[in-house]
Formats: structure tokens, C-alpha cells, sequence
């Protein structure tokens, strides 16, 4: 497996895997896919990664800065992050995300959020944090994970391009 930054002409290929990713996965409303294609669009793919297999791309993973209520600066939400439904449980994911968050702390982000399965995302450190909220979601599936000592607290909010629609 190999892990690489997006480039110009991946944007089909991240496409069909995010499709196929969130097909059939019950909290989707299917947007996963113009969600990055309108991060890419307002340039707000912070950081754009893909698996490949034997040259094939096999998985994705979009960070996109966040914005949090107390004027913090430095925070990034996860996701969408995709495998291909036949590669998963293969450690794609888990190597997708570490990857990203070690490059993260290399730029000196303050922190990173997501809203998903605590079970796991308690792995890669990620945890609740009563500070750190967003609307609309149970509290114990939005998770934080600070990157640098200091804190942030507040409501936090997703780039405008999560509003994507079908």
C-alpha cells in the first residue's frame, strides 16, 4: 500500500471510491463525494490523501479546517474518509488516518475533530470533549483530539461545503 497527496487528475478516482465507500452505510445521505468535490472547489482541502494498491486507489481521506466559536485557530475536521467496500478491514483506514494526523502535527495544527464511532476513533486518541461541541449531534460522536498543549472551546463548525447537496 502506498499513501500519497491528492493530485489534479485524482478527482474521478476519489469519487468512485467515496461512492462506493458510503453505498450502502446507513448514516449517509450519499453527499460523501460532493462534499470533497466542493472542499476542492472553495480550496478547502487542507490535506488530501489516497491509498493505493498495485496502482488502483483504494481509499481517501479529506482534513478540512474547522472553524470553533472562541476564535481558535489551527483545527481541522476529519473525514469524509473512504475504502473501498472490498479493502476494508485491511488497516487501509487506520493507516489513512495516522498518516494524516502525523502530518498535521508536522504543520503545527492545534487539533483535530470528528464526528463518528468513539469505538473507532478512541484508538487514534480522539475522545469527547464537553469543550468542543456541534450541533445537532449526540455528544459522545463528536470527538476531539488536540494536537499542541492549549485548548479550544466552543462551538464548533464544518467548511460550508458539508452542506453539499445531491
Amino acid at each position: 500500500m502506498h499513501i500519497r497527496p491528492e493530485r489534479a487528475d485524482d478527482a474521478d478516482a476519489i469519487a468512485a471510491v467515496t461512492h462506493a465507500a458510503f453505498q450502502d452505510h446507513p448514516h449517509s445521505d450519499q453527499t460523501e463525494h460532493l462534499i470533497i468535490a466542493a472542499l476542492r472547489a472553495a480550496d478547502a482541502l487542507a490535506l488530501s490523501l489516497l491509498a493505493e494498491v498495485d496502482g488502483q486507489v483504494v481509499g481517501h481521506i479529506a482534513f478540512s479546517p474547522v472553524s470553533i466559536s472562541d476564535g481558535s485557530h489551527g483545527w481541522y475536521g476529519l473525514g469524509p474518509i473512504s475504502v473501498l467496500p472490498e479493502k476494508q478491514k485491511l488497516g487501509i483506514g487506520t493507516t489513512l488516518i495516522e498518516t494524516g494526523l502525523s502530518l498535521l502535527r508536522a504543520d503545527q495544527a492545534q487539533g483535530c475533530v470528528v464526528a463518528g464511532d468513539p469505538a473507532y476513533y478512541q484508538r487514534f486518541g480522539f475522545r469527547h470533549n464537553c469543550a468542543l461541541t456541534y450541533p445537532d449531534l449526540p455528544a459522545e460522536y463528536f470527538l476531539a483530539l488536540p494536537l499542541q498543549t492549549g485548548s479550544a472551546q466552543g462551538v464548533v463548525s464544518y467548511h460550508p461545503a458539508f452542506s453539499a447537496q445531491a
